[in-house]
């Protein structure tokens, strides 16, 4: 009688053990780590968080997604390796990232003036080029996922910049882009890359002048304190594309991947959506601060900057490709 005591007690506490073991690990949710350099109030970090609450939702909690902002992981110079490491999950670098990497044809969205407005943009980023491009990335360990706008990015500085002969001499923060080193050298400007995180700083001790950004950008990371004048050039686009380690991907349930595929479509459609109306809210704020005048261009202010950047297309078409620069004016109509 009492061995038969024991053996219940022991069975029962095994049963127990089992019951709370056994669902939990069962139901463990699959991690995603989604880290991007920006803040949250950005269109790429609303993008993100509205990713996360569809991809939970649409998995039913078989999946989790953890966003770091604000490089709170990796600096913009680092993610890149450690997504390809396994390190991180997800990522939504610029484009200009994907140079440095290998895949030049990537340049070609950093050329200045090659898109004249969203429209145009996502001819390409939304059709067979946008696709072909992701396809490259396969071979480095990537898959594309989505392109994410940002906006058309402006110049700023501590002097007014209303002709290209305003930024001559001025030393001015880029991404690591052989594109926008041409691009600025073509306006006589001095290149100088700079971690996304670091570019507060370099502007408030003046190791870089001035800087290129979209207004959501410009006005989230505070530049305005730190700069007294934004001009509406918006002479170049900065966007994102969103991207995942491959091995994790194609590693991941078939059912899963496809609810984080619907997830993503609606989240670009939304983080798109609120690009255009998140830049001019951030124009309209940094004017309000009364700490950084911006300053609008007349149309044909705007045509000498284009004609002072535009010949950095035939510069660099050895490098990005002649035919692929070819195929983006004619899905976008562009006329040099």
């Amino acid at each position: 009688m009492k061995f038969s005591n024991v053996a219940l007690a022991i069975a029962v506490a095994f049963t127990a053990l089992a019951v709370a073991a056994g669902p939990a690990h069962a139901q463990q949710p699959i991690v995603i780590k989604f880290s991007h350099v920006v803040a949250n109030d950005t269109p790429k970090g609303k993008g993100a968080e509205y990713f996360k609450k569809l991809a939970e939702e649409r998995t039913k909690g078989k999946v989790k997604v953890e966003v770091y902002p604000n490089s709170q992981l990796y600096k913009d110079g680092e993610e890149m390796e450690a997504l390809q490491l396994g390190s991180v999950h997800m990522l939504a670098p610029s484009l200009a990232k994907f140079g440095p990497l290998g895949v030049r044809e990537f340049e070609v969205f950093d050329l200045p003036y090659i898109f004249d407005n969203y429209e145009d943009l996502h001819k390409v980023t939304q059709g067979p080029i946008g696709k072909s491009l992701f396809q490259k990335l396969e071979s480095k360990g990537i898959v594309g996922l989505a392109y994410w706008d940002n906006g058309f990015k402006d110049l700023s500085a501590n002097k007014a910049l209303k002709t290209p002969a305003d930024v001559k001499g001025l030393k001015m923060r880029i991404q690591s882009s052989n594109v926008l080193e041409a691009e600025m050298r073509a306006i006589g400007a001095i290149p100088q890359k700079m971690a996304f995180s670091e570019v507060y700083q370099g502007l408030q001790t003046g190791v870089v002048d001035g800087t290129e950004n979209p207004p959501s950008n410009f006005y989230t990371q505070k530049f305005f304190e730190v700069q007294k004048f934004n001009t509406l050039t918006n002479h170049g686009y900065l966007g994102y594309a969103v991207i995942v380690n491959k091995k994790f991907w194609d590693g991941l349930p078939a059912d899963v991947r496809t609810a984080l595929e619907s997830a993503m479509n609606d989240a670009t459609k939304y983080a798109n959506d609120i690009a255009k109306k998140e830049n001019e809210d951030a124009t309209e704020a940094v004017r309000k601060s009364g700490k950084t005048q911006v300053l609008t261009l007349t149309p044909a202010e705007k045509a000498v900057w284009k004609k002072a950047m535009v010949p950095v297309h035939r510069e660099l078409e050895g490098r990005i490709g002649k035919d692929l620069i070819q195929s983006v004016y004619k899905e976008t109509g562009f006329t040099p």
